[in-house]
C-alpha cells in the first residue's frame, strides 16, 4: 500500500475512533481517566513511552470495546477495540461472560497487571505479527516464560458485537484483538523508541 493511502487509512480509523469514543458510558470513561493519570506516572518513573500507552479493562463485556490506546498528550482514547481474555482449562475456565485470572504457566488464562511491550516477531495468527510482553507485577510476572503476547486473530471483528460474547478459545491468555487495531498497532509500537505499557485490569 503507497505511504499516503496508509496515512489517509490511518486517518480515517483515528476518525472513526473519535466518534466511538464519545459514546463510552460516564463509568468506563471516569476508569480510563483514572487508570490514565497512574499508568503516566508509571511510564515517567520506568522508562516507557510517555506518549501513549494501552488500557485492557476486563470488567466490560467482552463484546463491547475494551482495549483503550491512550494518548497522554491529548489525554483522550485514541482507538478502541474488542480484547479476547483466556479460556483457561481444567477447573480452572473462565466463561464467556466472566473471565478468571492466573499467573500460573500452562493455565490457559489471562494474567492482571502491568506490561512493557518487547521484540516484534512472526505469529502464526491473525496479521502474522507479534510483540513479546514483559510483565511488570507479582500478578503478571511470568508472562515472558508463558509466551503471552500481543497479538490479533482474524475472527474478532472489528466492531462491537453486544449483546453476544466474543467466544471462548480465542485466547490463551494473550492480549488478542481484531486485525485492524493490530495493523494500527503495529505502526505505533514500531514508531516508538521506548517500550510501551500495556495494562491489564479488572
Amino acid at each position: 500500500m503507497p505511504l499516503a493511502m496508509k496515512y489517509f487509512t490511518l486517518l480515517f480509523l483515528l476518525a472513526i475512533a473519535s466518534v466511538e469514543a464519545a459514546l463510552l458510558s460516564a463509568e468506563t470513561k471516569a476508569r480510563i481517566e483514572e487508570k490514565a493519570k497512574e499508568a503516566l506516572s508509571f511510564c515517567k518513573s520506568n522508562g516507557c513511552n510517555t506518549d501513549f500507552c494501552i488500557l485492557i479493562d476486563k470488567k466490560i463485556h467482552s463484546g463491547k470495546y475494551r482495549m483503550f490506546v491512550y494518548d497522554f498528550n491529548k489525554q483522550e482514547v485514541e482507538r478502541m477495540a474488542l480484547s479476547a481474555h483466556g479460556s483457561g482449562k481444567g477447573d480452572k475456565q473462565s466463561t464467556e461472560e466472566e473471565p478468571i485470572f492466573s499467573n500460573e504457566s500452562g493455565s490457559w488464562l489471562t494474567s492482571l497487571g502491568k506490561y512493557k511491550t518487547g521484540a516484534r516477531s512472526y505469529s502464526r495468527w491473525g496479521i502474522n505479527i507479534h510483540y513479546k510482553l514483559y510483565g511488570l507485577e507479582a500478578s503478571n510476572s511470568n508472562a515472558f516464560k508463558r509466551i503471552i503476547v500481543l497479538h490479533s486473530y482474524t475472527p474478532i471483528p472489528s466492531g462491537e458485537i453486544y449483546p453476544e460474547h466474543l467466544p471462548l478459545g480465542w485466547s490463551l491468555g494473550c492480549p488478542v484483538t481484531d486485525n485492524e487495531t493490530m495493523t494500527y498497532l503495529d505502526a505505533k509500537l514500531q514508531g516508538s523508541k521506548k517500550p510501551v505499557l500495556l495494562w491489564i485490569y479488572y
